[in-house]
């Protein structure tokens, strides 16, 4: 049996370069774990910070220290850090007769087959004020005494690192926070018109 060349024997006995190698093959997996754990931390960041400017200013607006207007910009300018970044925040309210309500359809108060679906003839409680029923039965703005107001804020940002691309995921991440609080019973509250068509 012929021995390989002297070279070869060389290079089978080497050893350098080995570390290189291995640290080659994992360089890439571990810098995609990396950012991928950076830009989920970045996200919960996004949503613990909107959560926190949310409460301050439900709870203001629930005692009645800041109207709708004063609401919006308040949340603007404690995230005008975050949005110098190229974000954008909006702001949903949506006040309920209470909590009961909330993200619920009008409610039927006389009802005529097919039951459990409103149909002519169907009273309801038109809690919005627009005359006509409803499947979201939420008014917008912050609603009056005792109310229950439902507020949501939504940040987009681009994300930090462009690996979102290597993943599929959109190039912008975006976190949402909500609050639901009664209004201070300030007065009384208003009782809901019924309406039958």
């Amino acid at each position: 049996m012929r021995r390989p060349p002297p070279l070869i024997r060389q290079l089978r006995r080497d050893k350098r370069g080995a570390t290189l190698m291995e640290f080659g093959l994992i360089v890439t997996p571990l810098c995609l774990f990396i950012m991928g754990v950076g830009d989920l931390g970045y996200q919960s960041y996004l949503r613990s910070v909107a959560q926190g400017v949310l409460d301050r200013a439900a709870r203001s607006a629930s005692v009645g220290t800041l109207n709708t207007t004063q609401i919006d910009a308040y949340i603007d300018s404690q995230m005008q850090a975050i949005n110098s970044k190229n974000g954008t925040t909006s702001v949903t309210k949506k006040s309920y007769y209470n909590f009961s309500r909330v993200g619920k359809p009008e409610k039927i108060t006389t009802d005529t087959a097919p039951l459990g679906t409103y149909n002519a003839g169907d009273c309801f409680e038109d809690s919005n004020g627009n005359g006509s029923y409803d499947t979201e039965s939420g008014s917008t703005g912050l609603g009056g005494a005792d109310d229950i107001v439902f507020y949501q804020v939504t940040v987009s940002m681009p994300r930090l690192f462009p690996m979102a691309k290597l993943l599929g995921w959109s190039a912008t991440q975006t976190a949402t926070a909500n609050a639901t609080i009664r209004n201070q019973p300030w007065s009384n509250q208003v009782t809901l018109p019924i309406i039958c068509k």
